[in-house]
């Protein structure tokens, strides 16, 4: 029977006991993790926010009412205990607490508990959906724990920083007009509007530069952002931004205070002293070395372009790919792995056609001086020579090649290299390696739309120098646009945004969109824009995978409290779910059936 805690107050948390506390009568409160019954005297591993403390109950101390208790305990019981700290005898070098243990004199069962569907432990196997299921209860694992409190001190520390730096925190709405930003919206029906719909921000991009035409100079918000886009292990419908904008500013500017805010989260929450400046390398750089616009720099393999060498050679993959425009033929060279397996190297052809390859060509330097090449008889000695050396191919080595669009082949190449550096163990997993991506092209081409389209948004800033080529040439002009990258992830992003009105027209005459359209969908900020507005630039963090990163877990799901699976479903609350049809009418919303196909399976004797 659960007991109640009046006339009892806690002293501390459980591992805030150490050696220091020897001789004095503390009182603990928390979640029974283990009771070990010795006959005779029960030991009870106490846990809380902090760690364990080992409880000790033995008759003569405690009473027997009170070893009673102690023999009833079992996991997860919630337990009060009052008692004197004393060294331990057999010390626990494996725990924060392992010099000593707390011999109680008197206890309470606050709380009891069924059995738990999963162990409540460190680094647990069970199901993810069990676990998102029961998420109060995987939320008590030390592991997990440790996770929040970390992106709790991470927000903190960036608070106090920007706070510092003279940045205002300001809210803006979660209720707001649909824009297009790149994803589906998440709508919300108006009762009072019907008809219409809000929409949940996917960022507070207009707004923050509406509180710039509003003079005050320097915003920073941790702010809710809704994106309605398919999942993977980096991303949630709802997910934080850690956000800024500031005024009267450029690049530099941007990209000093945010490497100065990363050395100061980095030094107080991680115990790592980030050097400044932070390396920069262009996208076009970043894309050429790596395949990939957020680089993971701890292992070497670059991409090398061997269209030149391979241009007039007498395999067409390779000579029709040098000869058309936008395409190239690039490739990495695998160290001392060419004895690899054919399997394995199917294996790796299938997974680079998922990335829209159409094959793999590729070249083993066996030790024993051969070569096996897959597209031998389609090119000459000396020219498949050439390709080696072009790729720096010695014995040992496996060479991967791809043909196709640059897209393609900075895709298939750029995957291809992770995958293997990660199999190979070529990554350092200690080694936070930071780089800024910058200079991005202001504009990309949309097959699907046959038109330019903006790379990130349409309030980016073109580069001065590229601006005269934005009719002759829109795809080479480039963005004051940057990226922040932490080991192959892009933590944020951001740009210096347009503030002259001639640029702006432009822009959206470049991209389609008409000054009806512009207005219908931005009018608001446009009109804003009429009055006044300062040179700006900013840029946003993804604060999920910030803490992913810096705390070691595999997806952002682990350090969100309540996170939402793969199929964007709230596991233990069972979100969405239907509602009440009088709230419905209420909306003025009318549900449809939807058609789906039913499968029945027949028994076959």
């Amino acid at each position: 029977m659960a007991e109640s805690m009046v006339g009892l107050k806690r002293t501390c948390r459980c591992a805030e006991l150490s050696e220091q506390n020897i001789g004095q009568t503390v009182t603990v409160m928390g979640w029974v993790a283990k009771q070990r019954n010795k006959g005779g005297v029960v030991f009870v591993d106490l846990r809380d926010r902090s760690g364990i403390v080992q409880l000790i109950y033995e008759e003569s101390d405690c009473g027997p009412e009170n070893f009673a208790k102690a023999e009833r305990m079992r996991a997860e019981f919630v337990v009060a205990a009052v008692g004197k700290v004393v060294a331990r005898e057999a010390v626990n070098p494996n725990l924060k607490t392992g010099g000593i243990e707390v011999r109680v004199e008197s206890t309470r069962i606050l709380s009891e508990s069924e059995t738990p569907p999963f162990h409540i432990t460190e680094n647990s196997n069970t199901k993810e959906e069990l676990r998102l299921k029961y998420r109060s209860l995987d939320l008590r694992r030390p592991d997990m724990q440790r996770y929040l409190m970390l992106r709790s001190q991470i927000v903190q520390e960036m608070r106090d920083f920007m706070a510092k730096e003279g940045f205002l925190e300001i809210e803006t709405p979660i209720l707001c007009k649909s824009t297009p930003e790149g994803a589906r919206d998440y709508l919300v029906p108006s009762r009072v509007h019907p008809g219409s719909f809000y929409a949940l921000p996917q960022s507070p991009q207009l707004f923050k530069q509406l509180l710039m035409c509003s003079g005050f100079d320097r915003y920073f918000q941790i702010a809710k952002c809704f994106r309605d886009e398919d999942l993977r292990a980096d991303r949630q419908p709802e997910f934080t931004q850690a956000d800024m904008e500031l005024s009267f500013v450029d690049v530099d500017d941007v990209i000093d205070v945010n490497e100065r805010l990363l050395q100061h989260v980095m030094k107080t929450t991680m115990g790592i002293d980030l050097e400044i400046p932070l390396p920069r390398m262009k996208w076009v750089d970043a894309m050429n070395q790596y395949g990939s616009d957020k680089p993971d720099t701890r292992f070497d393999m670059k991409l090398v372009d061997v269209t030149d060498v391979v241009g007039d050679c007498g395999f067409g993959v390779f000579a029709d790919a040098a000869k058309a425009k936008g395409c190239s033929v690039r490739g990495i060279n695998v160290k001392g792995q060419a004895g690899m397996a054919r399997k394995k190297i199917d294996a790796l052809v299938t997974f680079a056609k998922g990335y829209g390859a159409k094959g793999l060509p590729y070249i083993q330097l066996k030790e024993d001086g051969s070569v096996k090449c897959s597209f031998a008889k389609f090119m000459t000695e000396e020219e498949i020579a050439a390709l080696v050396s072009a790729l720096r191919g010695e014995k040992g080595d496996l060479l991967l090649i791809a043909a196709d669009q640059d897209k393609i082949v900075w895709n298939v190449l750029g995957a291809l290299r992770l995958k293997l550096g990660e199999e190979m163990g070529l990554i350092d997993h200690s080694k936070f390696n930071f780089l800024w991506v910058v200079e991005f092209p202001l504009l990309e081409w949309s097959e699907e739309e046959n038109r330019f389209v903006a790379m990130h948004h349409p309030f980016t800033m073109p580069m001065e120098e590229d601006w005269p080529k934005i009719d002759s040439d829109p795809g080479s002009v480039r963005a004051k646009a940057y990226d922040i990258v932490l080991n192959g992830v892009e933590l944020g992003g951001g740009s210096v945004r347009i503030h002259q009105n001639d640029i702006q027209e432009k822009m959206f005459e470049v991209i389609g969109l008409t000054h009806e359209e512009a207005e219908e969908k931005f009018g608001f900020l446009l009109t804003a824009f009429k009055y006044g507005v300062p040179p700006h630039a900013g840029l946003a963090y993804g604060l999920d995978r910030i803490v992913m990163l810096l705390s070691g877990a595999d997806s952002i799901r682990e350090v969100i409290a309540f996170p939402k699976n793969k199929d964007a479903a709230d596991l233990m609350c069972g979100a969405p779910d239907v509602v009440d049809p009088v709230q419905l009418e209420e909306l003025h919303i009318r549900e449809t059936q939807v058609d789906q196909e039913t499968h029945s399976d027949e028994e076959t004797q």
